[in-house]
């Protein structure tokens, strides 16, 4: 059986990110990302496609686009943010179940879970080069890990829809060793992961290509869903070096275009088919107001991505 792959992109790689938003229309970006060459694509902040499910389903359908899956950020070592959390992550997961049957019948769209990045600010000053006194103490990794798995059960039992974590640089779960303990303290037929190689080598400290290849090796068995993200060494250096918060160093273009920085695609291509990895891999290139071109970005990308189709397989 041939596995197959296919790429989506997402609102962040227009500028809509968190908050952050360049004011591209969403009809604008969604037909952009069909011109630039995808065919999925990930729901974004609320509020930015359409809320009115049978509006959301017109703008997928004329399109024939797969709804890949919706990011939610939730301050997860907080007991007190958790049912706040569940609510939020629960109104993304009915928006995603109410589209789940267009495009591919071979896939359901995914919570994508993280901790709120960036509300802690040890965490957010230290992205990229995260020490281990910064990580979660046991009380923390408990109520961390329950936080996870309370939301991604009620994702599951309302919806049916399964959870990936993310390791979001700036939060907490950010470098290797926190994915794994992250991993092994929750239920593996619960929560998956969402292995994102951009987020994954900076979380790492470092810029050794080899990283992101020992990373999907490492948590293979667990990597349910994928995002490629480049990571430029040079400015990761400098933002290391300078002591640049997660948001400056994005703002400075740590995350650059496909294939213009370290991460070594088609090795971790190669590496995702040889594992078995099927589906879709979602593209992600953080755009901050005023940085590049949103669309010619997503059409260099998918043009990059375009040439590493054409490798073969090693056997």
């Amino acid at each position: 059986m041939t596995l197959t792959i296919r790429f989506g992109n997402a609102p962040c790689s227009w500028g809509t990110i968190e908050g952050f938003g360049e004011g591209v229309p969403q009809a604008r970006m969604l037909d952009e990302l069909v011109e630039a060459g995808y065919q999925g694509t990930e729901l974004g902040d609320w509020g930015y496609l359409p809320t009115d499910r049978e509006e959301l389903r017109a703008a997928l359908r004329q399109r024939n686009l797969t709804m890949l899956g919706a990011y939610e950020g939730v301050f997860l070592r907080d007991e007190a943010a958790h049912a706040d959390g569940e609510a939020r992550v629960l109104r993304v997961a009915r928006q995603l179940a109410a589209v789940s049957d267009l495009g591919d019948p071979d896939w359901q769209p995914l919570v994508v879970l993280a901790d709120e990045h960036s509300r802690d600010p040890q965490r957010s000053q230290n992205a990229g080069r995260i020490r281990p006194e910064l990580a979660l103490d046991e009380r923390g990794w408990e109520t961390f890990t329950a936080g996870a798995e309370r939301i991604a059960r009620a994702v599951k039992a309302e919806t049916g829809l399964r959870t990936v974590f993310h390791h979001h640089c700036g939060g907490y779960i950010e470098t290797p060793d926190e994915i794994e303990t992250f991993l092994r303290r929750t239920d593996p037929d619960l929560v998956g992961l969402v292995f994102d190689t951009g987020h994954y080598l900076y979380g790492s400290g470092g810029s050794d290509p080899q990283t992101v290849l020992e990373g999907l090796t490492r948590f293979q068995d667990r990597i349910w869903y994928v995002h490629f993200k480049d990571m430029s060494a040079e400015v990761a250096a400098r933002a290391r070096q300078a002591g640049l918060t997660y948001q400056q160093a994005v703002g400075a273009g740590v995350f650059c275009e496909l294939g213009r920085g370290v991460v070594p695609f088609p090795r971790v291509l190669d590496a995702l088919r040889q594992s078995g990895y099927h589906g879709w891999i979602t593209v992600e290139q953080d755009v901050l107001p005023g940085m590049g071109e949103p669309f010619v970005s997503a059409r260099a990308n998918r043009e990059y991505l375009r040439s590493l189709e054409l490798i073969p397989s090693r056997p």
